[in-house]
């Protein structure tokens, strides 16, 4: 039988790359609001984050999102037992946006504040609003910037599996996106083309394994192979590099088959490693987190394989696999509950801690 949730609340605020948010979150389970403020018209004209503009727009609008969250919480600062905010990782200038408003607000009040961890706290959002999970876990976290598999023992006992050593598989979504010339921001729109279209993914793409007991990432090379089968093998014309073709040479079905095709090879590869990580662990319990979670090719296979093998599975709604402040105030609502507190010189970082 559960345990009853300790009673808080917190006000947590994200602020990692180019979603401003803030969330109240009562009890490190129950939502009581989420706002968030996305910059992607922003930064669509030049086809990624910028982080300058990033950094600008968070300082506009921090304050009217912390003000919005209190209203929809319906409290008022006097209710609230802690302030949190995203430390790590992410865009430096981003980060210390939200980190220096959050400490600035716990100080004024006379509470406690938390720094949390971005990552991390990805693979929590699967608990909000549902039951305990069993643990040990295995947890993915799939985002634009990692791409990494961990080994659970409790909500704060993480050792690091594997990681990236090259892309993350959200960026590869989008480099893979821009290659067939689709809006920004590309992965979501990759997923809507393959899926929409119905299209089988017809393409043989390479699916990085890296060797048998690894469980370490690799994305470039169907990357690559996804550059070469879009635009043709490349050649040397006069001291530079000429392809046979470009994307708008394409028919709107040979575009379908290729995002199809890539959004197989990528999938297939996070279940394998997935699976070896689950054979490796003997965990029961999978937990998945972050934007690319929100890949419905992705959520169909990990259910699959959470059935094949009888597995708990605890994937986020999709409100919660983008960046989002609520997943932080999980993670603080565990670290305040055990006492833990961040002195007000905790400062940001643009990089994740490496395991422990």
């Amino acid at each position: 039988m559960n345990e009853p949730r300790q009673p808080t609340c917190i006000l947590a605020i994200e602020s990692s790359c180019d979603e401003t948010a803030a969330a109240v979150v009562r009890d490190g389970r129950r939502v009581a609001s989420n706002v968030i403020a996305s910059q992607h018209e922003l930064h669509e004209e030049y086809g990624g984050v910028v982080p300058e503009i990033a950094s600008r727009a968070h300082l506009e609008r921090i304050g009217p999102i912390v003000d919005r969250a209190l209203l929809e919480a319906g409290i008022d600062l006097e209710d609230l037992d802690a302030v949190a905010a995203g430390v790590r990782p992410g865009l430096i200038g981003s980060l210390l946006v939200g980190v220096s408003f959050a400490k600035a607000l716990a100080w004024s009040r006379g509470l406690p504040f938390l720094g949390v961890d971005h990552v991390e706290s990805h693979l929590l959002a699967g608990l909000i609003d549902r039951p305990e999970v069993a643990w040990p876990a295995v947890g993915l976290v799939v985002s634009g910037g990692h791409t990494c598999l961990y080994e659970l023992s409790g909500p704060l006992d993480l050792r690091l599996l594997g990681a990236t050593i090259d892309d993350a598989a959200g960026e590869a979504f989008d480099k893979a996106a821009t290659m067939l010339g689709l809006p920004y921001p590309g992965g979501p729109e990759l997923d809507r083309l393959a899926e929409d279209s119905g299209a089988e993914p017809e393409v043989e793409l390479p699916i990085s394994l890296m060797r048998r007991d690894s469980l370490d990432f690799s994305f470039s090379g169907v990357k690559t192979a996804m550059l070469y089968a879009i635009r043709g093998t490349p050649r040397r014309e006069g001291g530079r590099t000429v392809f046979e073709r470009s994307a708008e040479d394409l028919a709107p079905k040979q575009r379908a088959v290729l995002a199809a095709s890539f959004r197989h090879a990528v999938v297939a590869a996070l279940v394998r490693k997935t699976t070896l990580a689950l054979e490796a662990t003997g965990a029961r319990t999978l937990l998945a987190g972050g934007g690319v979670v929100a890949n419905r090719l992705l959520r169909r296979e990990l259910e699959a394989l959470a059935v094949a093998r009888g597995l708990e599975l605890r994937m986020p709604a999709m409100a919660y696999c983008m960046d989002n402040a609520a997943m932080l105030g999980v993670t603080a609502h565990e670290r305040l509950v055990r006492g833990q507190r961040d002195p007000l010189e905790t400062t940001a970082s643009p990089t994740t801690r490496r395991g422990r």
